[in-house]
């Protein structure tokens, strides 16, 4: 089995599972991410997926999901499990930065484990990657349950997804140090957004970007690639440092056009 279709068979688990747990609350299931994009690696990936529910989560709907996700995700590749719920009128009439009703990652397992109740009512309020999430679902986004995906989402506008992009990557000089790999491609893929207007994968955006970035840095792009691909190779971290501050610039200069 292919890490695509091990990691649609795990979601198509939760699907499931969700269905029993929330009912007739539960709208859609929506997947995004690269899963969605068709390059999800079990080594490098998550498994990054949208719930719509038509009203209000109680504290006891949000605390069987994720009680529900902790063990599910001993299950999941290395990286996890990421999830937000929203309701349905706040994906029909879409603003930014959107509001979500509860939100999983690993990042928040262990503060889940330490005290559930807390962490659940904490989580909630508005979160500015809802707008890059939901323009991928519109680009290669999938329904796994639910209606489809246009006739749930209203469109985001074109400045907010880049206000959304630029919210990820602005401490990209500091954050290519700790995570050279996710850095340089999500880079990448910014660039071809703000220079030709595509929505791309991490993966989709280095291969754009050995065509169109300068050559003194093609072999830390395609280091890069190799690394996300789940395979180990040498990245040069000054190197990717600099291209971080070259890409950054580049992005200001083109979004200012």
């Amino acid at each position: 089995m292919t890490d695509q279709a091990r990691a649609l068979a795990l979601l198509d688990e939760i699907v499931a599972e969700c269905r029993k747990l929330l009912q007739d609350n539960l709208l859609g299931v929506y997947l995004h991410g690269s899963l969605a994009f068709g390059c999800f690696s079990w080594t490098t990936g998550d498994i990054d997926f949208l719930l719509v529910v038509q009203r209000k989560l109680t504290q006891r709907e949000k605390e069987r999901l994720i009680t529900y996700l902790l063990v599910v995700e001993e299950k999941a590749p290395e990286k996890g499990l990421e999830m937000s719920v929203m309701l349905e009128e706040h994906c029909r009439n879409f603003t930014h930065p959107a509001p979500y009703e509860l939100h999983y990652s690993r990042a928040h397992r262990a503060a889940y484990q330490a005290n559930l109740w807390e962490h659940c009512e904490k989580l909630q309020g508005t979160d500015a990657d809802l707008a890059a999430h939901v323009t991928v679902l519109h680009a290669v986004g999938k329904t796994m349950y639910g209606p489809a995906v246009k006739n749930i989402f209203g469109p985001v506008d074109a400045s907010d997804y880049f206000d959304s992009l630029w919210y990820d990557v602005q401490n990209a000089q500091e954050d290519v140090l700790e995570n050279p790999v996710y850095v340089t491609l999500n880079l990448c893929r910014v660039l071809c957004y703000v220079q030709e207007g595509r929505v791309l994968s991490k993966k989709e955006g280095g291969a754009w970007a050995l065509k169109h970035m300068p050559e003194c840095y093609h072999q830390l792009i395609q280091a890069a690639l190799i690394c996300y691909h789940g395979e180990r190779t040498v990245i040069d971290r000054a190197c990717a440092q600099a291209f971080a501050a070259y890409a950054l610039c580049s992005i200001q200069q083109n979004n200012a056009k």
